[in-house]
């Protein structure tokens, strides 16, 4: 696994088998920095925040691409926090944040693009976001980014607004705006 794109291009990440982790592939992650391109830009300048970071792929291409900082929340950091050591000369715009993204937290600041990659088929990306957006922690505006099992149903709170989706072998990656 590597950073697919911008300043860290070809770096690998540690990725760990026999972990409780299933990172986006590379080339799904590659479809959605393009997708984002084309959308909004690209990610230069955005707050990001990768909820259920798991190995952090998503937030650190997102960092290699230009975003101004990166927050990564998952219950269990161990492996994140090994890869984001990888990118020691961005220190100062990372955070790592060991929590239970399901249940109310404290994140500071709003952010403008988010990650949300949960356990298949569990119902959490939905209990995250709408957590999330309660908390008053999304833009207007914003982009929510939501990898879910290829025939999983997703039910967000209406102010998602759904604008794209796309089928990576196994996952379903839906794209939607943020609205309060």
């Amino acid at each position: 696994m590597r950073i697919v794109g911008g300043k860290y291009r070809g770096k690998k990440l540690i990725e760990l088998k026999n972990y409780d982790v299933r990172p986006t592939s590379d080339r799904a992650r590659e479809a959605i920095f393009n997708i984002l391109y084309s959308v909004i830009g690209g990610v230069e300048n955005r707050k990001v925040l990768d909820v259920f970071a798991g190995t952090g792929a998503l937030g650190l291409e997102a960092l290699s691409r230009g975003a101004d900082e990166v927050c990564f929340v998952d219950k269990n950091t161990e492996l994140v926090l090994k890869n984001v050591a990888l990118f020691s000369s961005e220190k100062d715009k990372i955070n790592v944040l060991c929590s239970d993204v399901t249940k109310p937290l404290r994140l500071k600041g709003k952010y403008d693009l988010i990650f949300s990659d949960a356990p298949y088929d569990k119902g959490l990306n939905e209990k995250a976001l709408k957590n999330i957006a309660l908390a008053g922690n999304v833009t207007t505006g914003a982009v929510c980014v939501v990898e879910t099992r290829y025939n999983e149903d997703l039910d967000l709170p209406e102010f998602f607004k759904l604008f794209d989706e796309r089928v990576y072998g196994m996952a379903k990656i839906r794209l939607y705006t943020f609205s309060s």
